[in-house]
């Protein structure tokens, strides 16, 4: 790719023109041409403030790699995927977050409304209703995604503010689970267990087999190695620009890597007292839920209106955009999303109570959501930012006992780590608009 600038005309109202490689640098995935050009441009990027998730990854890595230090113990094979497990709730709680966010919303009723979720569920596949599990998790789901519904219309029709609704959505689901607690004579003391033989039970504390997790792996290397080869073929074929073939192909060595490690580190007997192997069916769970909602903001129609609504609601009101159906629906997502994170919950405990901290849940849920580096004032996010600030959040807690420190601390570690994280991003955003 040459370095010349182009000439600009007076029709094109700029001041000077921009050259190629610039124009790399602002889109490294669309225009560069080999994979030295779009590192370079990456690079470049890095240098003027668009700097994306690399933060946040060596964050992460610095935390790891502090708490090897301090507790040998911590990168072993049980803690490791316990440590999976722990994050899978807070992963899918700021997943639910993050559609809120992106149109400068915010949701406080999660916590509780994944409770309200994880009731009607064991309500459900319990006795005496004993219906199958499935249609149990689509109830919940419903139900929640319904509230949310409720939630989403108020704002948009009556100009509430969100956060005076979910906070009161938040109370009022609080009394939801509890009057459905006490309308069931089988729940002792507010609680409902659930059978060991449901899959319910089964999604955090079952593994798959060895065997059958090395398949899953290798079928979704497959599929994701085919799906990135046959698109960026695709784009070539039509004359649209593409990535790189030897970006494609780090990207697909790097994630066989990454899950090959996984999957050994799971397959590892990680007790001591019995033979417990196998990937955890909560991971995949969370993962599939990342990918699809990933694929729904980065492909859909609807996914681009988020971003649209988020970044300016009133142009994207004149260029056609329904906003409040885009709002509502986002309410939606997120309240239906929040019935899967109680899911997770009532699985991780065995059983579903009343005592379900919904404020603590919903903290959470914004912070990994912000930590991973969805933006708090709209139209900046990835669904993938949840996944790496659910991660960190629970390094963060995981580490901290091992080394035996007090709740009260930890919880002023997280804190510590969510002002870190909104800081960086606030200097990182203010940077780019001065470049």
């Amino acid at each position: 790719m040459t370095t010349e600038q182009t000439e600009a005309t007076p029709d094109e109202g700029s001041a000077s023109a921009l050259s190629e490689t610039e124009l790399a640098a602002m889109a490294p995935e669309v225009l560069a041409d080999s994979l030295s050009e779009y590192l370079l441009a990456m690079w470049r990027r890095v240098k003027g403030g668009e700097s994306g998730m690399l933060p946040i990854i060596l964050g992460l890595v610095a935390i790891v790699i502090f708490f090897q230090i301090e507790r040998s113990s911590f990168l072993t094979n049980g803690n490791l995927v316990n440590l999976f497990e722990e994050a899978a709730i807070y992963v899918v709680l700021g997943a639910a977050e993050t559609f809120v966010l992106l149109l400068s919303e915010i949701d406080l009723s999660l916590g509780y409304g994944a409770g309200v979720g994880a009731f009607v569920i064991a309500e459900m596949i319990a006795p005496p209703i004993n219906f199958p599990w499935w249609l149990g998790i689509l109830i919940g789901v419903a139900v929640v995604a319904f509230l949310g519904l409720i939630q989403g219309t108020l704002i948009t029709r009556l100009g509430l503010p969100s956060f005076i609704v979910t906070l009161g959505g938040q109370l009022a689901f609080l009394g939801v689970m509890e009057l459905i607690a006490n309308a069931d004579p089988t729940a002792v003391g507010g609680s409902i267990q659930i059978s060991p033989s449901s899959p319910v039970y089964k999604l955090v504390l079952d593994n798959m087999s060895p065997a059958l997790g090395w398949i899953v792996l290798a079928v979704c290397l497959i599929l994701f190695g085919g799906l990135r080869l046959y698109r960026g073929r695709s784009r070539r074929a039509r004359g649209l620009h593409a990535e790189p073939l030897g970006v494609t192909l780090l990207t697909i060595a790097m994630v066989t890597v990454a899950g090959v490690l996984f999957v050994y580190v799971c397959n590892n007997n990680r007790s001591p007292l019995a033979v417990v192997r196998g990937v955890p069916w909560v991971i995949p769970f969370v993962l599939v839920i990342i990918f699809a909602y990933s694929w729904l903001l980065s492909r859909t129609r609807t996914g681009r209106y988020i971003y649209a609504v988020g970044n300016n609601p009133e142009a994207a009101r004149r260029a056609g955009i329904k906003v409040e159906r885009i709002v509502i629906f986002a309410f939606v997502m997120a309240g239906a999303t929040a019935a899967l994170a109680g899911l997770i919950y009532e699985s991780t405990q065995s059983s579903m109570a009343t005592d379900i901290d919904g404020g603590q849940l919903v903290l959470f849920a914004v912070a990994a959501a912000v930590i991973g580096g969805t933006a708090l004032f709209g139209g900046r996010g990835r669904m993938v930012n949840a996944l790496l600030g659910g991660l960190i959040i629970a390094v963060v807690y995981d580490g901290l006992a091992l080394m035996g420190v007090a709740v009260a601390v930890e919880n002023i570690a997280t804190a510590l780590v969510l002002i870190a994280a909104v800081a960086l991003d606030s200097v990182v955003r203010r940077r780019s608009r001065t470049r």
